[in-house]
């Protein structure tokens, strides 16, 4: 089991969650969260002052997946996430060493 948590603009939310949809992924988990990257965040104008923007809005998303649709989900937030400009993500694939599900006690992959 591999537990997928993507970085990706607000706006792309719809999309994503849509595309997951598509391919047969059910269950995400949506945070709002503010960070940066390379782009160090940007400068707005705001009643004629100009003020550094260190944290952009961003949305972080945790999805659980059996390993066999690992590449399956991954390639459906790419193609959804995808705006070819600076600041579209990250995707980060980690582990999961146990999966339960509180109401019925399910374990692993069944629990997802």
């Amino acid at each position: 089991m591999k537990l997928i948590t993507a970085i990706i603009k607000p706006f792309k939310l719809d999309d994503v969650r849509e595309g997951l949809s598509e391919v047969g992924i059910a269950g995400i988990t949506v945070t709002e969260v503010k960070g940066f990257g390379r782009q160090k965040g940007h400068t707005e104008l705001y009643r004629g002052a100009e003020y550094v923007v260190d944290f952009l809005p961003k949305v972080k998303l945790e999805i659980a997946v059996a390993e066999s649709t690992l590449n399956t989900a991954v390639n459906a937030i790419i193609k959804a996430a995808n705006t070819g400009k600076i600041g579209d993500g990250k995707i980060f694939v980690t582990n999961l060493e146990q999966v339960i599900r509180i109401r019925t006690g399910e374990t692993g992959e069944l629990a997802i």
